[in-house]
Parts: structure tokens; C-alpha cells; sequence
């Protein structure tokens, strides 16, 4: 009789655990993790990285898809070394794949018009913006650069931006420095954009 009652204790304490963990809130999603300064393409001088902010930078967050992506759900992370190199990862999460899918269309086709819309809006500069190919990572991610060469301050920029997407997460990075194209580590940025579509999840 003892262990019919010891058998029926067990189970009615099995159940209240079961509906109490039915009625726990569900655990919030984990949040897409970001780059490290030491995942960005090697330089001269050490990267430093800032904390991750929520929202999108200043002046509508990315170079060459200016309030493109929403601020919404959206955090990002800042990138330096002690001379002129310098970049930034932001990462949104879109309410359904198929809304992430026409964010990274919408911004592939800022970067690929980047260049000749830069130059209308700025007389006399000269830009050029170049599709670099598709890295094999998750659902995808595209490379684009613009080189730009300021004639009046005899100044010339490079940047390297991707693109990628890992389900409803879209991440966009860009890395800059004084120079030309020629002197961008195109096949390190490659890497880093691996690593930061590969980080998300």
C-alpha cells in the first residue's frame, strides 16, 4: 500500500513539474553574436572593437545603403585600429525569411549602384563600385567594393562590403582605409564574412 502511495506522490508531483514548466514563459530567443575585433582582415596596427549597440549608426547606418536596413530589431558594432582603417558589422532580424530575403536584394542592389550614384550626387568625384562574387555560407552572402578617388583633395577610399544571411538574420559588414583597390585584402574580407554569417547562430 506504501508503494502505491509513494507511486502516486511521484506522479502527481511529475505533474505539477510538467505544468509548471508548461506555464513558464518561453525563454527568449538568443541573440545573433558578432565579429571580434580579431576576425577582421589582419592590419598594420590592432583592431579594437566597441561594445554592441542597439538600432543602426548614425546618418542611416551603412555606407552606400543609407536607411536601408530598419532600425527595428537591429544591433551593431564598430570597428578601428590607430590609423585611418576602420568598419562596422550591423545585423537585423526580420520578422519572416521572406522579408530578409528582399532586405539583402535591396541591399545588394545599393552596392552595386553605389558607384555612379555617389558621382551624380558629387560632382567631380570619381567612384567605382564592383561585385566581388558569392561566399558559400548559410543561405548565402555577396562581396561589393567602391573605390573612390576625390580629384580636388587628391584623396583616394577603398571600402569592402558583404551582405549575408542565415534564415530571417541578415548581417552587412564594411571595412575601409585610405587606398585603392589594389591595396583592399579582398581574400580576408572574404574570411570575415564567413566568419560573421557563420557567428550568427
Amino acid at each position: 500500500m506504501s508503494t502505491f502511495r509513494t507511486a502516486c506522490a511521484t506522479a502527481a508531483a511529475a505533474a505539477l513539474g510538467l505544468a509548471a514548466l508548461a506555464a513558464a514563459p518561453a525563454q527568449a530567443a538568443a541573440q545573433p553574436a558578432f565579429l571580434a575585433a580579431s576576425q577582421m582582415p589582419p592590419s598594420s596596427t590592432p583592431w579594437t572593437a566597441t561594445q554592441v549597440f542597439t538600432g543602426v549608426p548614425e546618418n542611416g547606418g551603412a555606407l552606400c545603403a543609407p536607411y536601408k536596413i530598419p532600425a527595428q530589431n537591429t544591433r551593431y558594432r564598430e570597428f578601428s585600429t590607430e590609423l585611418d582603417t576602420n568598419g562596422v558589422q550591423i545585423t537585423t532580424v526580420a520578422r519572416t525569411e521572406a522579408d530578409a530575403v528582399k532586405l539583402v536584394d535591396t541591399l545588394r542592389k545599393a552596392l552595386a549602384g553605389c558607384g555612379p550614384l555617389l558621382e551624380k550626387q558629387n560632382p567631380g568625384l570619381k567612384a567605382v563600385s564592383a561585385a566581388h562574387g558569392k561566399v558559400a555560407v548559410e543561405e548565402g552572402a555577396w562581396v561589393y567594393s567602391l573605390d573612390t578617388a576625390d580629384p580636388q583633395i587628391g584623396s583616394t577610399d577603398i571600402h569592402l562590403f558583404s551582405v549575408g544571411r542565415d534564415g530571417k538574420t541578415v548581417t552587412f559588414v564594411r571595412w575601409g582605409q585610405l587606398g585603392d583597390l589594389k591595396d583592399a585584402p579582398l581574400t580576408a574580407f572574404k574570411t570575415t564574412t564567413k566568419t560573421a554569417v557563420n557567428k550568427l547562430y
